[in-house]
């Protein structure tokens, strides 16, 4: 009987992490390759993809980097195809890649309200029915989506309608996804980090110190690599019973 920190591991398993070239997608992939897993990323731009492999590669681990565009419908089938047929296989999916717009919603426009969902709801669909097909015809595997606090709070003091409403889309696609997969071996669940120290969170500005760190009761932002080790629970053995759950990593921020 395998003991209970064998169960984390995920040696033999392979995966493909969207967006996985900074921030938060960078420390899933060193992760999972930490984890045991034969990792691919997917990303647009192609020397940050290098500057992963590189990294990984000083860890002594070798990571397969996809350049290509998710939002684009044939960058998706090309990526989860070269992952499946260069990794020898697809066991777990992380829909990472996001975008976040501030401004007010009087005046976001619609392309603006377009870009954020056609990458954090569109695009994950379409990476998550790719590889969801592979895992159905292959004994199953496991997805997880990178949600928000977001989709449950009303973030302070900036207005952000476009990516409240798209992460609260992932969060509930993540549940109907959960409970109509399980019967083909695969589950489906989701992260919700809160304030976490990236490019796309500038937490360390001082108009956003006291709602976005003040607010916590930890009174701090989260550094990426401690939102990690969830994505890799969630991805593994540990987490066998688990589908269509939304896991919270906030420092407390949603308690109040």
């Amino acid at each position: 009987m395998a003991g209970v920190l064998d169960t984390f591991r995920l040696d033999g398993r392979t995966a493909l992490v969207t967006g996985g070239n900074r921030g938060l997608g960078k420390a899933f992939v060193l992760a999972l390759a930490q984890a045991g897993a034969t990792v691919a990323l997917v990303a647009r731009d192609a020397e940050r993809n290098a500057a992963v492999v590189a990294e990984a590669a000083a860890e002594g681990f070798e990571v397969l980097a996809i350049s290509g565009d998710i939002a684009a419908g044939a960058d998706v089938d090309r990526a989860v195809a070269t992952a499946a047929a260069e990794l020898g296989g697809l066991d777990i999916l992380v829909n990472n890649a996001g975008t976040c717009i501030h401004n007010p919603s009087w005046d976001v426009t619609d392309d603006e309200w377009d870009s954020v969902f056609d990458l954090n709801v569109r695009a994950l669909w379409k990476c998550s029915r790719a590889a969801g097909g592979y895992m159905r015809e292959h004994g199953g595997g496991t997805i997880v989506n990178v949600g928000s606090i977001s989709a449950m709070i009303v973030n302070r003091p900036q207005w952000q309608p476009a990516y409240n409403a798209s992460k609260a889309a992932v969060h509930q696609l993540t549940k109907s996804l959960a409970a109509e997969w399980a019967p083909v071996g695969i589950r489906v669940n989701a992260v919700a980090p809160g304030y976490v120290s990236t490019e796309m969170a500038p937490v360390h500005k001082p108009e956003f110190q006291q709602h976005w760190i003040e607010d916590v009761p930890q009174k701090r932002a989260a550094e990426p690599a401690e939102i990690a080790p969830t994505v890799v629970f969630l991805a593994s053995d540990a987490s066998s019973f688990m589908t269509g759950s939304v896991l919270v990593v906030d420092g407390g921020y949603t308690v109040y």
